[in-house]
């Protein structure tokens, strides 16, 4: 028995993803050739390249992008610095993103990329030409209308701007302006969109309420644990405070905190920006993991890595609901134990799709040469995470399926439809 102070042993992602996969493809009769389609990528590209450190040394580094589908519109997908980095994972995620583009009704397919290294050991100059080198690496096989990267975990606006001007500055194309559209989660200044930073916490926070509303459940003076307090968890915890949701404990890469009267998310949020941790922040008590996901709250919020809550923590956890920030949080020992104890999970495909629907906004304004408010992109926003609760709770009452594999097959009709209208050329 393994203890609660590392996270649950290995699983293969790409494995889980398949299973479910394969269960919501028996639930809705998927045709076998549309399920043989969708359990392996259409593209896999690995890259080596050279990139000289700040010392004069020079090194190389390994970067991924994986294309899972585009039967319904470009590729689109987030690309990832993590010293975890893999093809196992990338593939996994990057099927993800093609459910979450068919659940939400959005017109893209999926896909993700990432570089394999600790991005906190590098300077941002060394950042920069990473990123640039790796982008031109990508060049041929990313475009506005063909394959569109956007922020994840070790990546922020700043990265999507040099890959931006990096692609604008090598292609071939007279029509620059329109390239801007290569890549969403950029900086406003640059083409972003008004609340593209928040948008996959805010949708956590959407989903939250909707749950909130059919169960009755007062927020206002609720509490919560936020695992992972990088730009999904921070957002969220910062926008369920302004509901009345005291965040009570968090944590992340270097350990965990806890502060019993309630986190100022906004302060918290601003000193991880600045530092890059939680370590060392002034007002908490810190804890250990097995601490963090045995307190008592009512909401859980996993917003950092895949497989974090095993079967331990799922026996661990005191909570009313688990809402996935992340992607594949809850592994499927884990997910066994919460559904057998009654605590509901809002999976990850819906709960934090709030992401991909921004970033779709944002390409649609850069096509149009547009800049929508905030208030604009909030309200369509706010009503398309909203349908896509309902129709997921729906269907998993309506089917007696839980709600993951209710959004899965949701997603593989809409897939289903496209290839069925379409034919498998030639």
């Amino acid at each position: 028995m393994y203890q609660l102070s590392v996270p649950p042993p290995h699983y293969p992602f790409f494995e889980i993803v398949q299973g479910y996969l394969r269960e919501a493809a028996a639930l809705i009769g998927l045709p076998d050739h549309v399920r043989l389609i969708l359990s392996e990528p259409k593209n896999e590209l690995i890259v080596h390249f050279p990139v000289r450190m700040d010392d004069g040394d020079m090194k190389l580094f390994k970067g991924y992008r994986i294309q899972h589908n585009n039967v319904l519109g470009p590729y689109k997908g987030g690309i990832r610095y993590h010293e975890d980095v893999s093809l196992d994972e990338l593939k996994a995620l990057a099927s993800q993103m093609t459910w979450k583009s068919a659940l939400m009704g959005i017109p893209f397919g999926g896909a993700k990329g990432g570089i394999k290294f600790n991005p906190r050991e590098h300077s941002e100059d060394e950042l920069r030409r990473i990123t640039r080198r790796f982008t031109h690496a990508l060049s041929s096989n990313i475009g506005p209308s063909h394959d569109i990267p956007a922020p994840d975990v070790g990546t922020n606006a700043q990265t999507m701007v040099w890959m931006m001007d990096t692609f604008m500055n090598t292609g071939g194309t007279t029509e620059k302006s329109d390239q801007r559209a290569v890549v969403t989660g950029k900086t406003i200044n640059c083409g972003g969109s008004e609340g593209r930073e928040r948008a996959t916490g805010q949708g956590v926070v959407h989903c939250i309420k909707e749950w909130a509303k059919e169960n009755r459940f007062d927020l206002e003076g609720a509490t919560a644990i936020v695992q992972g307090f990088g730009n999904v968890g921070s957002y969220a915890a910062a926008l369920l405070a302004k509901l009345g949701v005291s965040t009570i404990a968090t944590g992340d890469h270097t350990g965990y905190l806890r502060n019993e009267e309630g986190f100022n998310a906004h302060k918290l949020g601003e000193y991880v920006k600045e530092h890059g941790s939680i370590e060392g922040y002034p007002r908490g008590e810190k804890i250990s993991r097995s601490e963090f996901f045995s307190m008592a709250a009512d909401l859980c919020i996993p917003a950092a890595l895949e497989n974090q809550i095993g079967e331990e923590e799922g026996k661990a956890l005191q909570v009313r609901l688990v809402a996935e920030g992340a992607n594949g949080p809850i592994n499927p020992d884990g997910e066994d134990v919460l559904a057998d104890r009654g605590i509901p999970v809002i999976p990850d495909v819906l709960a934090n799709s709030g992401g991909v629907t921004v970033s779709y906004y944002e390409w649609v304004q850069n096509r149009n040469s547009e800049h929508w408010d905030i208030e604009q992109v909030d309200a369509r926003l706010l009503h398309t995470m909203r349908r896509g609760y309902q129709r997921t709770m729906y269907y998993a009452e309506k089917r007696g399926v839980n709600p993951r594999i209710a959004a899965y097959a949701l997603a593989l009709e809409t897939l289903a439809t496209s290839y069925a209208e379409r034919g498998i050329f030639p």
